[in-house]
């Protein structure tokens, strides 16, 4: 067997026959070799290591994405660094820190997106994650909007008269989507949209908003932007006196693991955070490799529990 083949092998390249690329792997763990990124990011030009940008790990979502992101990386032999912005939103600073690491290209995720657009990201090959069309960078993502319709319409088609919303940060694009969502869905029935309150994407700002909006009356059918502020919406209800769904139907975007868990069972929007990760995983190291990657956008779809 030809160095070059081992090499190949090695260092991850697909030119290799399946049965070959077995072969060498198992020579490799039976002699214990492991590979010396510092050596091979001399002789390649590459460190095999790959960046993360994120607003914050606090929510969800985001811890959801940053694991997804990490397994994928692991599976194809790269490193990752995580950089988080922090109250200041620095994101020049957090690319100039990549940078200086030497990162062959980095993913960028949801709220830190729209910073994103506007950085010197220059010499960076980039996957944003959630963002409109830019042709600077490749962009992977949820229909976001397409979920919050198909959460309207089957409110809508159990009888509701309107459907009210619980909305997330005005300055998030997932969020935009959600609520842009929401209101097609109204407007295509005739519904004038009942004005939105607006959380933080925690369960405590869901119950706070939520009993601003039970306070002013008539409301039978709540969409949050997602899980969380939807099980404060529930606590909220609950705390009133109120039922779900006989009285007040809810329902949730995500799809979290602990969903099936509220009392009772959320109805939600399940986006897939592994394909997400995975998607924007495979897309960086093609673009890393030279090839040309079209955007992504993944289709949610509604589960149907007891809250709605």
């Amino acid at each position: 067997m030809s160095g070059q083949t081992v090499s190949r092998v090695a260092n991850g390249s697909p030119r290799v026959d399946p049965d070959t690329r077995a072969r060498v792997e198992a020579a490799m763990a039976e002699l214990g070799y492991r590979p010396n990124r510092a050596a091979r990011a001399l002789r390649t030009g590459r460190t095999h290591t790959l960046g993360l940008v994120a607003q914050t790990l606090a929510t969800v979502g985001n811890s959801r994405m940053l694991q997804a992101v990490a397994d994928s990386t692991a599976a194809r032999g790269y490193a990752l660094t995580v950089v988080t912005l922090g109250a200041d939103g620095d994101i020049d600073g957090a690319f100039d820190r990549l940078r200086d690491l030497g990162v062959d290209g980095a993913i960028v995720l949801n709220e830190a997106t729209a910073l994103a657009r506007d950085a010197a990201s220059a010499g960076l090959r980039l996957v944003v994650v959630d963002s409109p069309p830019d042709e600077r960078f490749c962009i992977v993502g949820t229909d976001h909007a397409a979920g919050a319709r198909a959460a309207v319409e089957h409110l809508l088609a159990a009888g509701h008269r309107t459907v009210h919303h619980l909305a997330g940060p005005a300055d998030s694009f997932a969020a935009a989507a959600r609520e842009r969502g929401w209101r097609n869905a109204l407007a295509a029935a005739g519904i004038e949209a009942p004005v939105p309150v607006r959380g933080d994407w925690s369960a405590a700002s869901g119950r706070r908003q939520a009993e601003r909006m039970l306070a002013s009356g008539g409301v039978t059918a709540i969409f949050a932007a997602n899980d969380q502020m939807a099980l404060g919406a529930l606590h909220a209800i609950a705390a009133s006196g109120g039922r779900v769904p006989d009285d007040i139907a809810v329902i949730g975007f995500d799809d979290i693991a602990d969903a099936a868990q509220f009392q009772p069972a959320l109805t939600t929007v399940h986006q897939d955070f592994d394909a997400l990760g995975e998607e924007a995983v495979r897309r960086l190291v093609a673009l890393i490799d030279g090839e040309h990657p079209g955007d992504l956008l993944l289709a949610p779809h509604l589960v149907v529990r007891r809250s709605a």
